[in-house]
């Protein structure tokens, strides 16, 4: 018995191969010809896709991706830093001359009719001009040397000098006191009332008689032509007033009431209302002070800046800006003589004084002047200004 159980312990047994091709899943036994193909052994659901997607770039690394883009970028700074600017060559910029750089507060402006069309010029029967104003206009008034008679000369116009030295553009007084403030009469707002037509004669009477020997020397002149020149044949009336206003620390501006004849900016928009309400077919050019020191001397004995010292509410630049500001409102033209023509660069070579023009800077005024007076003469659009 021993000896069998060890023969039986060494022996392999025999063991049964199955082949699964013959064979269902029930264990039932299937032939070779009925035995299903292994495909239909799954449900269609569970069969694996023959489309599936295989992975893109399988062998790119997100890594080594962030580190190709950081060193892009760096590359870039690297050049912008590299390339920051560029040489220019100033030879080659200004082979043909400095050139020119115009900073100035100009706004020239046609002459429009009451739809908004504009007017053009045309002085084929003459030209009349009247200018208002202090002492580019008074001084030297009988000499060929004039601002009036030198723009005259220029333009072959009639000019009619309504200029009074010594006078300024903020009135003193909101209404007329001659015991109070004489001068006031001579400010623009009532020469323009005089020259509209309104009956004020006897104020000026009243004036000159309080003013005495004080009396402008031309006031009787102005006064003549005022109450009879025909306003209808002018064509155009030219206003300016030099620092006068700001040497004396005149009022300025008025934000609560911009036709306050007690201001600079007030007068002048009260006196261009006037004008504009009772002869619309004029055109009205104003020409702003030019630069002029104050007159502060340092202790070097020379005047010191109208941007620096004050007087009343600002500096010189100031009042020209707002009466800039004001002539646009108004529609009419403005020449910037502070930026444009005597700055404070170039004011002593056409500066007498402080203040006043000399033959030079007359002429200077003179044909900016006729610059914007010609702006829209020859052609349906601007010329340039030479």
């Amino acid at each position: 018995m021993k000896r069998e159980r060890e023969e039986y312990k060494h022996t392999i047994p025999d063991l049964e191969i199955i082949d699964l091709d013959v064979v269902d899943l029930n264990n039932n036994e299937l032939t070779t010809d009925t035995a299903p193909d292994r495909e239909e052994l799954y449900d269609e659901e569970d069969k694996p896709s023959e489309k599936s997607p295989k992975k893109r770039f399988p062998h790119i690394n997100i890594h080594i991706v962030l580190i190709v883009v950081l060193v892009i970028f760096i590359c870039g700074i690297a050049y912008k830093v590299m390339n920051f600017g560029e040489y220019i060559d100033l030879d080659e910029i200004f082979k043909d001359g400095p050139g020119t750089y115009d900073d100035s507060l100009d706004e020239i402006l046609p002459l429009m009719d009451a739809t908004g069309n504009r007017i053009t010029p045309n002085y084929d029967d003459g030209l009349t001009i009247v200018a208002f104003g202090n002492a580019p206009f008074a001084d030297d008034r009988d000499s060929e040397d004039n601002l009036a008679n030198i723009i005259a000369e220029m333009t072959g116009a009639t000019v009619y000098n309504c200029s009074v030295s010594g006078s300024y553009l903020a009135a003193q007084s909101p209404h007329i006191d001659t015991d109070v403030a004489p001068m006031d009469l001579y400010t623009l707002y009532w020469l323009a009332t005089l020259a509209t037509g309104n009956d004020i004669l006897h104020n000026f009477e009243s004036a000159n008689e309080a003013l005495g020997e004080n009396t402008p020397p031309e006031a009787e002149e102005v006064i003549n032509t005022l109450t009879t020149l025909d306003f209808n044949t002018v064509d155009v009336i030219t206003i300016m007033y030099d620092a006068t206003d700001y040497l004396q620390g005149h009022e300025m501006y008025s934000d609560q009431n911009s036709t306050d004849i007690e201001q600079f900016t007030g007068n002048l928009e009260a006196s261009i209302g006037l004008f504009q309400g009772v002869y619309p077919h004029i055109r009205i050019i104003v020409l702003s002070p030019p630069y002029a020191f104050s007159d502060q001397l340092d202790e070097n004995g020379n005047y010191i800046s109208s941007d620096i010292a004050r007087y009343g509410q600002d500096v010189l630049s100031t009042y020209v800006i707002k009466q800039y500001t004001s002539c646009v409102t108004r529609s009419v033209s403005f020449v910037d003589n502070l930026y444009g023509t005597i700055t404070e660069d170039n004011a002593e070579k056409y500066l007498i004084d402080n203040l006043h023009l000399n033959v030079k800077g007359r002429k200077a005024i003179a044909e900016r002047f006729v610059y914007a007076l010609n702006f829209y003469n020859q052609s349906s659009e601007p010329s340039e200004q030479e």
